[in-house]
């Protein structure tokens, strides 16, 4: 059963995702013990958990703040993910079996269908779990964890992010890459890996938004009170011309014609 920690740190984790908490936002203990009416010492472990995955920064004398990604972040979260997978390609290529193939193209599938029905953010998540799945079959525990920790990094980054890429294209490499693993041609299955993840990250461009700045209570209210992050507003007592500068990641826009 999850820890108290594990449960807020979950819960920050979603208001980082959906915009409430952003980047650089401060996340003092105290405040955050009275909303989960819990310990600072409970507050802290769960901050620990965030920082260890780098979605927090802790400074000394400072407190913790939400951590602002740089472009250069970006770059070597995913040239990570890129030679973790490639990593355990051959492991694949080798000894999957049968069920193993069905069960990546049943992954694929799902995600073929999310992306015909234009369900853009469903077809995310299904991407993203087809890399891990890639992993899970290869039955290597350790380079699990550490893939599962750089999934992780990549949260902040993606919650920054206003996504449109090209679905249909990252769907295809994907059905690429099983068909080549499964044909043992590894050498042109690490090159697609590589060339997948340079292709999302070469959509990124530094960009400036302006997210409304709200106090810990308000952005945390839809989390702890029940309510749907998407339809909660800022109470009145929010100053409307408060704001904070955002640093970004976007990508451009990409469309099949």
């Amino acid at each position: 059963m999850p820890s108290q920690s594990h449960k807020i740190a979950e819960i920050l984790i979603r208001a980082i995702m959906d915009h409430r908490l952003v980047a650089g936002c401060k996340l003092g203990e105290r405040e955050l013990a009275e909303i989960f009416q819990c310990s600072r010492i409970v507050i802290r472990q769960a901050l620990i958990r965030l920082s260890d995955d780098s979605l927090v920064h802790m400074e000394r004398n400072r407190g913790a703040f939400v951590a602002r990604p740089s472009m250069q972040d970006a770059l070597e979260i995913y040239d990570a993910l890129s030679l973790v997978e490639q990593g355990v390609a051959a492991q694949l290529s080798e000894r999957l079996g049968p069920a193993g193939w069905t069960e990546l193209r049943q992954q694929i599938e799902r995600q073929r269908q999310a992306t015909d029905e234009g369900n853009h953010a469903l077809a995310d998540v299904l991407g993203q779990e087809f890399h891990t799945l890639l992993l899970r079959l290869s039955r290597n525990r350790v380079m699990q964890e550490i893939h599962a920790q750089l999934l992780r990094r990549t949260t902040l980054i993606r919650s920054l992010v206003t996504a449109d890429w090209d679905y249909c294209n990252l769907l295809d490499d994907h059905s690429r890459l099983v068909d080549l693993l499964e044909k043992g041609r590894l050498k042109q299955a690490m090159e697609l890996t590589d060339a997948h993840y340079r292709a999302v990250i070469r959509g990124y461009v530094m960009d400036r938004q302006v997210f409304p700045e709200l106090s810990l209570t308000e952005a945390l209210r839809p989390y702890v009170s029940g309510e749907s992050a998407a339809t909660a507003k800022p109470s009145e007592s929010t100053p409307s011309d408060k704001n904070t500068v955002v640093t970004q990641l976007r990508p451009h826009v990409h469309t099949r014609k």
